[in-house]
């Protein structure tokens, strides 16, 4: 089963969104709106996106329903 983890930091207002497990050598390629592609430096294989300024009614997400949760610690 594939797994998507995202991870929201309000204060810095950033979305990272991996569909692969962060890697220790991974680059990172602005492709412009605020939005980073995340690739593995050996084999240039995407691993995720970063969306910069994100908030939770952003429009370069108008095609995706997120719905956020804060964990409970």
């Amino acid at each position: 089963m594939a797994q998507v983890k995202i991870y929201y930091e309000p204060e810095m207002e950033l979305l990272t969104v991996f569909w692969q497990a962060p890697r220790t050598n991974q680059i990172c390629t602005e492709l412009g709106n605020g939005i980073i592609l995340i690739k593995d430096a050996d084999n240039g294989e995407p691993i995720g996106i970063e969306l910069l300024s994100y908030h939770p009614s952003d429009n370069r997400f108008d095609s995706v329903s997120i719905e956020m949760g804060q964990l409970v610690g």
